[in-house]
């Protein structure tokens, strides 16, 4: 007699996350960038908005080293701070 206990045809299927697996930063290549972030956190009380460029900082980090798929900044949320950027720099004739 099977001692498995049979609770429906119906398996459970994993699937990959969205945007794919990236590997952890073992060598800590972008440790300063994620530090800076995380003290941004900690004075602002966890307001997130005001810590926004330090998390643009630390996610180019982690795409120059492939430690995640290069997206371009504006898909990943940071259109605004993209734009503020370009705005700031005086253009050259």
């Amino acid at each position: 007699m099977s001692t498995a206990m049979n609770f429906g045809s119906k398996s459970f299927k994993p699937r990959p996350p969205d945007k794919g697996a990236f590997p952890l930063d073992h060598f800590g290549e972008c440790s300063a960038f994620k530090e800076q972030f995380l003290e941004c956190l900690r004075q602002s009380g966890s307001e997130s908005s005001a810590c926004r460029p330090r998390a643009m900082a630390y996610l180019q980090c982690r795409m120059e080293r492939q430690l995640m798929a290069n997206e371009p900044l504006e898909k990943l949320g940071f259109k605004d701070l993209i734009d503020e950027k370009s705005e700031a720099k005086p253009e050259e004739l």
